[in-house]
Protein backbone atom coordinates (compact mmCIF):
# COMPACT_ATOMS: atom_id res chain seq x y z
CA UNK A 1 0.00 0.00 0.00
CA UNK A 2 0.84 3.23 -0.80
CA UNK A 3 1.56 6.14 1.64
CA UNK A 4 0.74 9.73 0.85
CA UNK A 5 3.39 12.07 0.68
CA UNK A 6 4.47 13.95 3.04
CA UNK A 7 4.70 17.46 3.60
CA UNK A 8 8.91 17.64 3.39
CA UNK A 9 8.15 15.73 0.25
CA UNK A 10 5.76 18.10 -1.47
CA UNK A 11 8.34 21.05 -0.76
CA UNK A 12 11.01 19.07 -2.29
CA UNK A 13 9.09 18.74 -5.37
CA UNK A 14 7.88 22.00 -5.70
CA UNK A 15 11.03 23.48 -5.15
CA UNK A 16 12.44 21.00 -8.15
CA UNK A 17 9.65 22.23 -10.40
CA UNK A 18 10.65 25.42 -9.59
CA UNK A 19 13.72 25.81 -10.46
CA UNK A 20 13.06 23.54 -13.49
CA UNK A 21 10.69 26.86 -14.37
CA UNK A 22 13.07 29.20 -13.48
CA UNK A 23 16.05 27.34 -16.02
CA UNK A 24 13.26 27.06 -18.70
CA UNK A 25 12.60 30.75 -18.34
CA UNK A 26 16.14 31.89 -18.34
CA UNK A 27 17.10 30.26 -21.35
CA UNK A 28 14.02 31.28 -23.58
CA UNK A 29 14.29 35.33 -22.69
CA UNK A 30 18.74 35.01 -22.31
CA UNK A 31 18.81 33.64 -25.77
CA UNK A 32 16.18 35.96 -27.64
CA UNK A 33 18.65 38.06 -29.85
CA UNK A 34 16.33 40.39 -30.67
CA UNK A 35 16.12 43.62 -32.09
CA UNK A 36 17.80 45.43 -28.95
CA UNK A 37 20.89 43.12 -28.55
CA UNK A 38 24.24 44.38 -29.20
CA UNK A 39 25.48 43.01 -32.75
CA UNK A 40 29.34 41.41 -31.74
CA UNK A 41 27.20 40.36 -28.76
CA UNK A 42 29.93 42.16 -26.11
CA UNK A 43 30.25 45.73 -24.60
CA UNK A 44 31.03 48.07 -26.11
CA UNK A 45 30.32 50.95 -28.66
CA UNK A 46 28.43 48.08 -30.33
CA UNK A 47 24.87 49.55 -31.41
CA UNK A 48 21.70 47.21 -32.73
CA UNK A 49 22.61 45.35 -35.84
CA UNK A 50 21.68 47.82 -38.49
CA UNK A 51 21.38 46.93 -42.29
CA UNK A 52 23.70 49.98 -43.74
CA UNK A 53 26.21 49.20 -41.04
CA UNK A 54 30.19 48.16 -41.42
CA UNK A 55 31.84 47.15 -37.49
CA UNK A 56 35.45 47.00 -37.71
CA UNK A 57 36.51 44.34 -34.52
CA UNK A 58 39.66 42.55 -33.85
CA UNK A 59 41.10 44.36 -37.49
CA UNK A 60 38.44 43.21 -39.75
CA UNK A 61 35.23 44.07 -41.59
CA UNK A 62 31.89 42.78 -40.25
CA UNK A 63 30.15 41.94 -42.94
CA UNK A 64 33.16 41.74 -45.59
CA UNK A 65 30.73 42.27 -48.41
CA UNK A 66 27.59 44.20 -47.98
CA UNK A 67 25.04 44.96 -50.37
CA UNK A 68 22.95 48.25 -50.57
CA UNK A 69 21.00 50.89 -52.79
CA UNK A 70 22.86 53.48 -54.72
CA UNK A 71 23.97 56.49 -52.71
CA UNK A 72 22.91 55.25 -49.26
CA UNK A 73 24.57 56.51 -46.17
CA UNK A 74 26.69 53.35 -44.23
CA UNK A 75 27.36 53.86 -40.57
CA UNK A 76 30.74 52.56 -39.41
CA UNK A 77 31.55 51.67 -36.25
CA UNK A 78 35.16 50.90 -35.06
CA UNK A 79 35.39 48.53 -32.11
CA UNK A 80 39.07 48.35 -32.13
CA UNK A 81 41.42 50.53 -30.22
CA UNK A 82 43.42 51.43 -33.43
CA UNK A 83 42.44 53.93 -36.30
CA UNK A 84 40.82 52.74 -39.09
CA UNK A 85 39.65 53.75 -43.48
CA UNK A 86 36.98 52.36 -45.08
CA UNK A 87 38.13 53.55 -48.55
CA UNK A 88 37.51 52.11 -51.94
CA UNK A 89 40.11 50.76 -53.88
CA UNK A 90 39.25 52.65 -56.84
CA UNK A 91 38.94 55.79 -53.87
CA UNK A 92 34.95 56.21 -54.92
CA UNK A 93 34.58 56.51 -51.32
CA UNK A 94 36.46 57.06 -48.40
CA UNK A 95 35.76 57.07 -44.56
CA UNK A 96 38.97 59.00 -43.49
CA UNK A 97 40.52 58.08 -40.36
CA UNK A 98 37.92 56.55 -37.26
CA UNK A 99 39.79 56.81 -34.28
CA UNK A 100 39.12 53.49 -32.12
CA UNK A 101 35.70 53.65 -30.44
CA UNK A 102 33.96 55.87 -32.52
CA UNK A 103 32.02 56.11 -35.97
CA UNK A 104 32.01 57.15 -38.98
CA UNK A 105 30.17 57.02 -42.19
CA UNK A 106 30.71 56.97 -46.09
CA UNK A 107 28.05 57.30 -48.80
CA UNK A 108 27.98 54.55 -51.37
CA UNK A 109 28.26 55.09 -54.84
CA UNK A 110 25.32 56.00 -57.08
CA UNK A 111 26.59 53.94 -59.99
CA UNK A 112 25.51 49.91 -59.03
CA UNK A 113 28.31 47.42 -58.93
CA UNK A 114 30.79 46.18 -56.85
CA UNK A 115 33.17 48.47 -54.84
CA UNK A 116 36.50 46.50 -53.02
CA UNK A 117 37.67 48.44 -49.77
CA UNK A 118 40.47 48.46 -47.54
CA UNK A 119 41.73 50.30 -44.62
CA UNK A 120 44.56 52.08 -46.04
CA UNK A 121 46.45 51.53 -42.42
CA UNK A 122 46.49 48.41 -42.06
CA UNK A 123 45.81 47.31 -45.91
CA UNK A 124 45.41 44.03 -45.35
CA UNK A 125 42.12 44.57 -44.12
CA UNK A 126 39.79 44.07 -47.19
CA UNK A 127 35.92 43.98 -47.84
CA UNK A 128 33.46 44.66 -50.76
CA UNK A 129 30.29 47.21 -50.80
CA UNK A 130 28.14 46.28 -53.76
CA UNK A 131 25.72 48.47 -55.14
CA UNK A 132 22.59 47.29 -56.50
Amino acid sequence: MMTPPTAATRLRATSVLFTMLVAVLGLVLGCGGGAGSPAGGGGGPTTPSAPDAIVIKNFSFMPSSLTVAPGTKITVINEDQAPHTVTATGKSFDSGNIAGGQRGAVTAPTKPGSYPYICTIHQYMMGTLVVK
